[in-house]
């Protein structure tokens, strides 16, 4: 195991140490990371990685199945069109989280920013995975055509709600689940709320059983039930935006 002190470095210098390392060792120790970018950008499977500290913008992006767990914040784009592997995130993670993310799983404890899972994407067996704890800002969703966000809306005040506004604009595939019952007016016309079914249920419960796992958390509290669906209502709304040849 390799511990890089990345103290007053700059990112360009980090992530090259980075890249040197994991040809040599597979699990690596960054500490008092303070906002440096691209922290595991294009990272291949095998290697895992442990960060301490506030992770910059972009991290994990174009990631192709390593591991990755942030003891900390993360800034803005995480996940940005990541293609496999796994991020778990003990605190709050900023905007656009997931931006046109094509596989993998990424785990949030607290809260995230806006537009978070815009334009997610899949595609057969390479199916996103979004799991927020706390809640989320406008445009959660935003002209998303695949995969799957989970929001838990947990330890929040009574007057807080767990998304924004805008939630789904856009919104032509792909899954959202959300806990409690949501305000209309927040969802864009693209999107509409739908029965859960046994697969769902099925799918919910193993995705609150890894959360639980992986923040330490006991949610046997959660109802299942209380858990509303939302889909797309129409696959291809785009489609005459383009040229037919």
């Amino acid at each position: 195991m390799k511990t890089i002190d990345a103290s007053n470095m700059h990112y360009r210098d980090l992530n090259a140490v980075v890249d040197a390392e994991s040809l040599k060792e597979k699990n690596l120790i960054i500490k008092n990371v303070y906002g440096q970018r691209y922290i595991g950008r294009g990272l291949s499977c095998g290697i895992k990685m442990s960060v301490y500290g506030v992770a910059g913008n972009d991290m994990a992006s174009y990631m192709n199945g390593a591991e990755l767990e942030v003891f900390g914040n993360a800034q803005d784009a995480l996940g940005n069109t990541m293609n496999g592997g796994k991020v778990v995130v003990h605190g709050n993670a900023g905007d656009t989280l997931g931006y046109a993310m094509r596989g993998g799983q990424i785990y949030v404890e607290g809260n995230v920013g806006y537009r978070v899972g815009i334009h997610m994407k899949e595609y057969n067996d390479m199916k996103p995975i979004i799991v927020v704890g706390g809640k989320a800002g406008d445009f959660l969703g935003e002209y998303m055509a695949g995969g799957v966000i989970l929001v838990l809306g947990l330890n929040l005040d009574k007057d807080e709600d767990i998304i924004g506004r805008f939630c789904a604009t856009g919104m032509h595939g792909g899954v959202i689940y959300l806990r409690e019952k949501q305000d209309p007016y927040k969802f864009g016309k693209e999107a509409s709320k739908v029965k859960l079914e046994d697969s769902d249920i099925s799918f919910l419960k193993k995705q609150i059983g890894v959360y639980s796992k992986e923040f330490n958390k006991d949610l046997k509290h959660i109802n299942i039930n209380s858990f509303s669906k939302y889909l797309a209502i129409n696959k291809n709304p785009y489609a005459n935006m383009y040229c037919v040849y």
